[in-house]
């Protein structure tokens, strides 16, 4: 199995120029990721491993790429400090991260004052983009997009009373806020019940049976892995009907969330950027791949944003004319930026092209819109899954005017 698959190679992409000639100065990237679950964890091998391919086959034009890893535990004071790490102490030219918005968020203001290039490859955050930082590039889907596509779906073919339950992460509360209001301007309907519950809640049936008297057509359930799971299993423990349509938001594509929730994830939709079941070749490729090298049964969309990062950081360290000296730390810091923006067109595993440019705007920002409408078939650890649509929003779409 080749490691690169996407016509992306770096071994087609090397240069001619023999390494020997080269100067052997290190490119260097810090990477600050949620990794306490195992599949966080492989989230940040695949990084690793992927630069390490990179570096095997001749590194970006001579010069070796050097990533530093750190677990951010999702915890936002830790992703701070990590990025304060690596910006003064490691210096490096690059930085990776958040998983989670929570984390991203306030990154995105230490990279703007740092004037260092930062690449999300998770958070779906709409304020991520919208702070309006010079520095910072998203490759997942903004929640601005997620939330017209759901909001459409939902009132146009499962109903327009809907409760709302969601944890306190960053992501969450804009995903459910988002189709709140999105449900409100084009259906003029309000929720029937919305709470806001901790992230580490581990009973949710007092909401839950709140929501079972009110007769909802559906509930949203917005929150990480863990909590989302117990918070489907117990719907149904306390006796919400299966005529409850259960939705969510792109966490309950994380591998982890249907081997928890069992049966209980039967019948649950939600939006993502890529699906395990995609019959592309280039996506069967890529499933194997990832199941043979990491040891999993079914790959979840972020391994497909993290292996689309760091392709698109390939392209853009190419393109950019580094000099990699102490005396030009801030000049290469802005050429990487410079060349970020420049990727137009990149055609990998998510559904649509990723394209950036330079104005520091949501618009130039967010590089991937196409949205993938996702439900369940079967839960368990060989859960299945089926597409239901995909859809491209406009480049404007979610945005004050």
């Amino acid at each position: 199995m080749k490691r690169h698959i996407l016509g992306l190679t770096a071994a087609a992409l090397a240069s001619s120029v023999a390494l020997n000639s080269l100067s052997a100065a290190e490119i260097r990237v810090g990477a600050t990721m949620r990794m306490i679950s195992e599949n966080g964890q492989k989230y940040g091998e695949m990084v690793q491993d992927e630069f390490d391919a990179i570096n095997a086959a001749g590194g970006i034009n001579g010069h070796t790429i050097k990533l530093s890893l750190l677990n951010d535990e999702c915890k936002s004071d830790k992703g701070v400090a990590n990025a304060n790490k690596f910006i003064h102490q490691e210096k490096v030219h690059l930085l990776i991260g958040s998983t989670c918005s929570s984390v991203s968020l306030p990154i995105v203001d230490v990279t703007a004052q740092a004037e260092v290039p930062q690449i999300i490859p998770h958070s779906t955050n709409h304020q991520i983009t919208q702070k309006g930082s010079a520095w910072v590039f998203r490759v997942p889907i903004s929640a601005r997009y997620y939330k017209g596509v759901v909001a459409k779906y939902v009132g146009d073919k499962v109903g327009k009373k809907i409760a709302y339950l969601y944890a306190s992460d960053a992501a969450a509360v804009s995903d459910a806020e988002g189709l709140q209001s999105q449900m409100k301007e084009l259906y003029g309907v309000d929720p029937v019940y919305s709470a806001q519950v901790q992230e580490k809640e581990i009973d949710f049936r007092s909401h839950l049976l709140k929501i079972k008297a009110l007769s909802p057509d559906a509930i949203f359930i917005a929150a990480l892995q863990e909590p989302m799971a117990r918070a489907l299993v117990q719907s149904y423990e306390v006796g919400l009907p299966a005529s409850v349509k259960r939705l969510a938001n792109s966490v309950a594509s994380n591998a982890p969330v249907p081997a928890m929730a069992g049966d209980a994830i039967k019948g649950v939709f939600y939006t993502a950027a890529y699906s395990d079941s995609d019959d592309r070749p280039i996506a069967k490729l890529f499933n194997s791949m990832v199941k043979q090298r990491y040891g999993i049964s079914k790959v979840d969309h972020d391994f497909s944003q993290a292996y689309d990062l760091v392709r698109i950081v390939e392209i853009a360290l190419r393109n950019a004319d580094l000099k990699l000296d102490d005396d030009n730390l801030k000049a290469d810091r802005t050429a990487i930026r410079d060349a970020i923006a420049g990727v137009k067109d990149y055609q990998g595993l998510a559904s649509g092209p990723i394209s950036f440019c330079a104005d520091p705007t949501p618009e130039c920002r967010d590089g991937n819109r196409t949205v993938v409408l996702i439900g369940y078939k079967k839960g368990g650890e060989d859960f299945e899954l089926g597409i239901l649509d995909r859809v491209t929003m406009p480049v404007e779409f979610g945005l004050e005017k």
